[in-house]
């Protein structure tokens, strides 16, 4: 059973969650994401399996890094009297999501490096797509997070955040960046574009991701890969990069294919 906690999220853009421990509660978190904590508070910081022994928490270490996340995983839990608090920030522009797993069946597929904290007894698991095509193409390849457990997980993800209850047979056709998070009820496939001319020139991608229902899906506006984009075409760097290219050269093609519509 996991540990029933009190939160607030704080902000719009850059935002932040407040969780509120009672005596002897505790959170896990992503290690690094902790902005700040209230007396009381003591941080552990471990491979996630207490009393598992070494070879338990090494697989869950390495199974941690392969969905994005870090190696190890920080506890903090209230040793003090009252109330708790510790707080914890998102890495970049988005909103921080609160699920609660009970509601979802106790569990939920989000996109690699989404988690951000939890309640203690929350599972942090890796998970694989159902399909070959899915994998290859999904824009997140086969690897994504499986969060598991009864009680409240945070994620974090780009942008706005559209959340969309597809009923039986319902189908949403998604960039395959903008997927965040889909409970495990949801058949996650990809769709290749019909029009190659399209893809080529429209700036859309090859390929579409399919949310079939019945669940539920996250989704976000500003996945993180393209602001990285963005920000590298911006820098100095990247500016040089096209300026040795030149109009004929690969940096103006590769711009324009890839749906930059700035040349």
């Amino acid at each position: 059973m996991a540990d029933e906690i009190d939160y607030e999220i704080i902000g719009s853009e850059m935002q932040i969650v407040e969780i509120e421990l009672d005596p002897g509660e505790a959170v896990q978190a992503e290690a690094g994401a902790m902005a700040y904590m209230g007396p009381g508070i003591q941080m552990q910081t471990s491979m996630g399996n207490e009393g598992g022994g070494l070879l338990g928490g090494l697989k869950k270490g390495l199974k941690r890094a392969l969905t994005g996340e870090s190696f190890f995983i920080t506890s903090f839990t209230h040793k003090g009297s009252g109330k708790g608090h510790v707080a914890f920030a998102a890495p970049y522009p988005g909103k921080i999501i609160p699920l609660d797993l009970a509601k979802f069946g106790g569990s939920i597929l989000c996109q690699k490096d989404a988690f951000l904290c939890a309640a203690r007894g929350v599972e942090v698991e890796l998970a694989f797509t159902r399909k070959l095509g899915a994998g290859l193409f999904g824009g997140e390849g086969f690897i994504l997070q499986r969060l598991r457990g009864n009680g409240l997980a945070f994620i974090h993800i780009g942008g706005t955040v559209i959340r969309k209850d597809l009923a039986p047979g319902e189908t949403y056709k998604v960039d395959t960046g903008c997927v965040a998070a889909f409970t495990e009820s949801v058949t996650y496939d990809i769709t290749w574009s019909k029009d190659f001319k399209n893809a080529l020139f429209g700036g859309e991608g090859v390929v579409l991701a399919t949310l079939t229902g019945p669940g539920t899906v996250y989704m976000q506006s500003l996945p993180f890969s393209r602001l990285a984009d963005r920000i590298f075409a911006a820098s100095a760097y990247g500016r040089n990069r096209d300026e040795q290219t030149g109009i004929g050269g690969s940096g103006v093609l590769g711009g324009l294919l890839g749906g930059d519509r700035s040349f």
